[in-house]
């Protein structure tokens, strides 16, 4: 069945960096989309970044520049660098899988975390000032 593990959660000085992984098992990332989202009380789940089954990124306009999404296809496992990080970016982060759409006029939907069929338990991430 199909899992995703996020760790590498933690408390981090504003500037500081921080490593997010998912790891993904029960399919295989190269027939998938993984998206990072980060969610706080109160506020819907928003969307981070996404990698494409083809290796595609993209990000939101508040981390363009600052993260970072990869992966590894041995290891099944998709990497959120977050770098310069601001005590905004304290949230709750998920990640989500979903299959890519057949259109690619579509792919601006995968920020939205209704396109989404699984998710992780989530990491927290907590950003001091």
């Amino acid at each position: 069945q199909v899992e995703l593990v996020e760790s590498g959660g933690g408390l981090v000085q504003a500037g500081g960096s921080l490593r997010l992984s998912c790891a993904a098992s029960g399919f295989t990332l190269d027939y998938a989309v993984i998206g990072w989202f980060r969610q706080v009380p109160g506020k819907e789940r928003e969307g981070v970044s996404y990698i494409s089954n083809d290796g595609s990124t993209s990000y939101a306009d508040f981390v363009q520049g600052r993260f970072t999404i990869s992966r590894d296809l041995v290891k099944n496992t998709v990497y959120l660098q977050m770098n310069s990080l601001k005590p905004e970016d304290t949230a709750v982060y998920y990640c989500g899988t979903t299959r890519p759409p057949a259109d690619r006029e579509l792919m601006y939907l995968l920020l939205r975390h209704t396109v989404y069929d699984y998710w992780g338990q989530g990491t927290q991430v907590t950003v001091s000032s």
